[in-house]
This record gives C-alpha cells, sequence and structure tokens, in this order.
C-alpha cells in the first residue's frame, strides 16, 4: 500500500508543480487573450485540488502502476501521454462543442500540454518508485 501512496505523491507533486508553472508562467496570458470573459477572475483552488487528487489517482491506477510491474519507464511514459490525451482531449473537444467562444488555439494547446505533462508526471512517480517495486510480487516490503 505504501508504493502506491509513494507512486500517488509523486506523480502528484510533479503534475501540479509543473501545472502551476504553466498556468502562471506560459499560459496564462494565452488563456485570458483567447477566452476573455469565459475565464474567472481568480480560479476555484478547491475545484482544482479535487481534479489534481483525481488525476493523480488515474494516473497511478493506469499509468505508473501497470509499468512497474513491466518495469518500463517507455511505458510509463506513453501511457501517461495516452491517459493526458484522452483526459484533455475529452475536456476541450467537448467544450469547442457547447461553450461559444472557446477556440481551437485553446483546445489544440490544452491538448499538448496536458499530453506532455501527463506523460513528464507518470515518467517521474515510476523513477520515484521503481526501486520499491518487486517484479512478480508488487510493492516491496
Amino acid at each position: 500500500m505504501l508504493l502506491y501512496l509513494k507512486v500517488f505523491l509523486s506523480g502528484l507533486v510533479v503534475f501540479v508543480a509543473l501545472d502551476a508553472v504553466w498556468l502562471i508562467f506560459v499560459a496564462n496570458a494565452f488563456f485570458k487573450s483567447e477566452l476573455g470573459s469565459l475565464l474567472r477572475a481568480q480560479p476555484d483552488l478547491a475545484v482544482a485540488a479535487v481534479f489534481y487528487l483525481i488525476y493523480a489517482g488515474g494516473l497511478t491506477i493506469l499509468a505508473v502502476v501497470p509499468s512497474l510491474r513491466e518495469q518500463s519507464a517507455r511505458s510509463a511514459v506513453w501511457k501517461g501521454a495516452v491517459l493526458g490525451s484522452t483526459a484533455y482531449s475529452t475536456f476541450d473537444l467537448t467544450s469547442l462543442a457547447i461553450i461559444q467562444g472557446w477556440t481551437y488555439a485553446v483546445a489544440l494547446v490544452d491538448i499538448a500540454w496536458g499530453t506532455i505533462l501527463s506523460a513528464v508526471a507518470s515518467l517521474a512517480a515510476y523513477g520515484a518508485s521503481r526501486r520499491s517495486f518487486v517484479v512478480g510480487r508488487g510493492p516491496a516490503g
């Protein structure tokens, strides 16, 4: 059980840290210029926290733990990328379909970011946890 917590927490920390840097320093002006009044003045941090917890759980269960069983960092990267692409595409393409003012540029940039971010967070969680995993038995200990 401790291994799964280690995977979860390491993926969560990397995901949140990188996403915060992205949102604050890189994408903020882009999103404001593209979406304008669709954005809140201040993000709802409680809702964001719930998203991050759910998403880190998904990365843990669907990308990192299976990759630990396979002993494959490459698997962690591609499984994380597939999950990221799927999740972010779901959000952005649905937004394009139903929110007037959602732009193709935002959708494409956000999907690309979610794919990359998920791959990197999965790889980081894999790297932080691989020594604690014993093939054939699961978590060491």
